[in-house]
C-alpha cells in the first residue's frame, strides 16, 4: 500500500512526522507537504509562479505551495508510483465546525478526493500536550478499518482527537460539523511607517457545539469523525428556485 501524506503545518512539523512513522506498517508513506506553515490556506491553487517541489531526504519533499498544490503535483506527475490513499494532517490543533472551510489540512484530503483516492484528514485538538501519537493510534485503526470496509467514492473523514493520553481516550464517535458564532473583530495595527496593518480576528466562540457534533464528542474525550463531502449544491432547493426564477425577466 502506497500512502500520500500531506498537512499544512509544515514538512517539519511533529504532527506529520509522527504520523509518517505510524502509517509506515501499511507500506510505503510519501510526504509531500509544504515548505512552511501554509495553515489556513484552503484549497487554494498556484496559477501564477511556478511551484518547486524539493526532495529532503527518502520518500520526503517540500513544496513551496499550499496543502492544495502539494497533492495535486504528487498525484499528477510528481510521484512514479501512484498512491492508495491520502492522508493530512496530524494537523496542530482544532479543525472542527466551519474551520474546515479555511483548513489547509482538509483542503489536501479533499484535493485527494477530487483525484478518486480515499481520503482523510486528522488534527489534535489544542496540540498542546503533543499527544501525537493518540492521533496516529486512531488514524491506523480508521485506515484497517477502510481497507476492510471501504466508504462511499465521494467521502472524505474529518478526524479530530482530543490532546490526551491514549489510555484516558474514551473512543471513537461519528459526529456532524457544529459551527461558531461570527469571527472576533480584526486587530488594527500601524507598521513601523505608521501605515494601518491588520490581525484576522480569532476564531468565534462554539455556537451549535451540542450532542452529535465534533464539538461536544471531542470536549468529552472522544475522537470525532465527521463524514464530509464537497458537492455544495442544496438539491432540495432547486425545485423552488426553479419557479422562483420564472418571475424574473431579463431585458
Amino acid at each position: 500500500m502506497h500512502i500520500l501524506l500531506s498537512n499544512d503545518d509544515g514538512y517539519l512539523a511533529p504532527g506529520i512526522r509522527h504520523l509518517k512513522t505510524a502509517l509506515s506498517v501499511f507500506g510505503q508513506v510519501t510526504v509531500v507537504a509544504p515548505d512552511r506553515n501554509r495553515s489556513a490556506a484552503s484549497s487554494s491553487l498556484t496559477l501564477l509562479n511556478p511551484i518547486r517541489a524539493i526532495p529532503v531526504e527518502e520518500n520526503v519533499l517540500k513544496v513551496d505551495g499550499t496543502p492544495t498544490d502539494c497533492v495535486h503535483l504528487a498525484v499528477t506527475g510528481l510521484l512514479s508510483e501512484e498512491p492508495d490513499m491520502v492522508v493530512s494532517g496530524i494537523n496542530h490543533g482544532a479543525n472542527l465546525g466551519d474551520d474546515v472551510i479555511y483548513s489547509g489540512t482538509v483542503a489536501a484530503a479533499i484535493e485527494g478526493r477530487f483525484f478518486g483516492y480515499p481520503a482523510l484528514a486528522v488534527s489534535l485538538v489544542d496540540a498542546v500536550h503533543g499527544h501525537f501519537e493518540t492521533a496516529s493510534a486512531v488514524v491506523n485503526q480508521v485506515i484497517r478499518r477502510l481497507i476492510d470496509h471501504p466508504l462511499p467514492p465521494e467521502t472524505i473523514l474529518n478526524i479530530n482527537v482530543p490532546d490526551l493520553p491514549l489510555s484516558q481516550l474514551k473512543g471513537i464517535k461519528a459526529t456532524r460539523l457544529g459551527n461558531r458564532h461570527k469571527s472576533e473583530p480584526v486587530i488594527k495595527a500601524e507598521d513601523p511607517r505608521g501605515m494601518p496593518i491588520y490581525w484576522i480576528g480569532p476564531a468565534g466562540p462554539k455556537q451549535d457545539a451540542g450532542p452529535g457534533t465534533d464539538f461536544h464528542a471531542v470536549e468529552n474525550g472522544y475522537a470525532s469523525i465527521t463524514p464530509i463531502k464537497i458537492d455544495l449544491t442544496r438539491h432540495e432547493l432547486i425545485k423552488e428556485l426553479d419557479s422562483w426564477i420564472q418571475e424574473i425577466e431579463v431585458k
